[in-house]
């Protein structure tokens, strides 16, 4: 499971921000795992919750968004919908697809306080 070393990731960001920024506790974790990123977003989600306490995740909120896949087609130059990778292009059944959206894990935003 990927999403373990992934949430451990997300924490580590977290926590190095927090001292960069002199934050002590995180309210809120906003996520973005496009549905291209190979993410399960309930294992990310359960895997964050298992590391969460007794650090900055403990108590946070924690909002994954899922945005859709999107591809530029070379065979019929148009950005496409994806729903996953190696689907052909829905408007021409092409194999030729250059992933342009939805394919990142990212943090988008955190909303923290500083007791």
């Amino acid at each position: 499971m990927h999403e373990a070393s992934l949430a451990g990731g997300v924490l580590q960001l977290v926590e190095d921000t927090a001292a960069r920024e002199g934050f002590t506790r995180l309210l809120a974790l906003r996520l973005e795992a496009g549905q291209l990123a190979g993410v399960d977003v309930r294992a990310l989600r359960f895997a964050l919750e298992a590391l969460a306490p007794g650090t900055l995740l403990d108590g946070a909120r924690i909002e994954i968004e899922e945005p859709a896949g999107q591809a530029w087609c070379l065979g019929c130059s148009q950005t496409v919908a994806l729903a996953q990778r190696g689907d052909a292009c829905p408007a021409c059944g092409g194999f030729h697809l250059q992933p342009t959206g939805g394919s990142e894990l990212r943090v988008l935003d955190m909303q923290v306080a500083d007791d």
